[in-house]
């Protein structure tokens, strides 16, 4: 039996903290490494864990959503991230590149297949996964959806978001010349990759904190100063990516190719009050694949540590426990 402070573990609280059984440095070909973690029960079921970002990188506390005397819980940082190496490199970095490096991960633990978990650009990146390698994804686990779309990105770099949080719209947008604001993802794509590594941070700083700002539904909009490493990995992949539209053919491709999942089941948790990512594509995608069960947490934003979020999808977990 699971205890926390000695006490019985409610059924919607965190996993006790655990530390790897394994961790390793996979050499994934085109110069780089990536960290790859497990935890949790060496035979259990196993889940793989994909982070946000692009460019986030995983933490210990994503350990924490899984009982690990069920779980075989496998965490990585993306390329280009955390502790996977070179840091903040876009070379060779691509959708599609991420795609085949799960696989790499998949083949390499011996796994047939498995759980597949993400939130924000993770749950972009699972479904992704498993409309190229459908018969690996047993079961996809989604929060605060994001099908990599034009409208989605507009949203968030275009002013919609803005009209919710003015003040730290204000802060974002007036370090770029009034002459290049019309697309602020290529005006910091300038800065973010001018070569000179003081000035790629300190606007690295501001990209990071404006979506910062907006993650949580009770924050005030008032952020501490990210650290210089993390902001210019995290700002540099994540405008690369949105500057090329996630390396999609076209727009709205993961709802073209929905079809590919008819035989996955999902379950998707959604913040009702998600500023990053709207409910309105977690909403779009559970009305086009019957097999998604959407889960609208009532007084939610977007960060996976919100406690309604983080109460749902224990709960999810919990409940796929085979």
């Amino acid at each position: 039996m699971d205890r926390v402070a000695g006490q019985k573990r409610a059924s919607n609280t965190l996993y006790p903290q655990i530390e790897p059984f394994d961790q390793r440095l996979m050499d994934v070909g085109d110069g780089h490494r990536i960290y790859v973690e497990q935890c949790g029960h060496p035979s259990g079921q196993p889940v793989i864990v994909l982070h946000g970002g692009p460019g986030g990188g995983c933490s210990p506390a994503m350990r924490r959503y899984f009982d690990p005397s069920v779980y075989r819980i496998i965490l990585f940082d993306q390329r280009g991230c955390g502790r996977s190496r070179p840091h903040a490199s876009v070379e060779a970095n691509t959708t599609w590149h991420l795609v085949a490096d799960i696989e790499r991960i998949r083949t390499a633990l011996g796994i047939e297949d498995w759980i597949v978990f993400g939130g924000s650009w993770g749950a972009t990146l699972a479904l992704l996964y498993a409309q190229t390698h459908p018969e690996r994804a047993r079961h996809l686990v989604l929060r605060g959806v994001f099908l990599m779309t034009e409208g989605e990105l507009a949203w968030f770099y275009g002013g919609g978001a803005g009209a919710f949080w003015p003040d730290r719209w204000h802060d974002f947008a007036k370090v770029i010349p009034a002459a290049e604001q019309d697309d602020l993802i290529a005006a910091y794509h300038r800065r973010l990759f001018c070569g000179e590594i003081p000035v790629e941070t300190r606007f690295a700083r501001v990209w990071a904190g404006w979506e910062n700002a907006l993650a949580s539904v009770e924050h005030d909009g008032i952020v501490g100063e990210a650290p210089g490493d993390y902001a210019r990995a995290f700002a540099r992949l994540e405008n690369h990516y949105f500057l090329n539209k996630g390396f999609l053919e076209v727009d709205g491709q993961i709802l073209r190719d929905l079809p590919k999942l008819k035989d996955v089941p999902a379950t998707i948790v959604q913040g009702r009050y998600d500023m990053i990512c709207p409910p309105v594509s977690a909403w779009t995608l559970a009305q086009h694949w019957k097999r998604a069960d959407l889960k609208m947490v009532p007084v939610a934003g977007h960060a996976l540590s919100e406690p309604g979020i983080s109460a749902e999808l224990i709960r999810v977990m919990d409940g796929l426990r085979a």
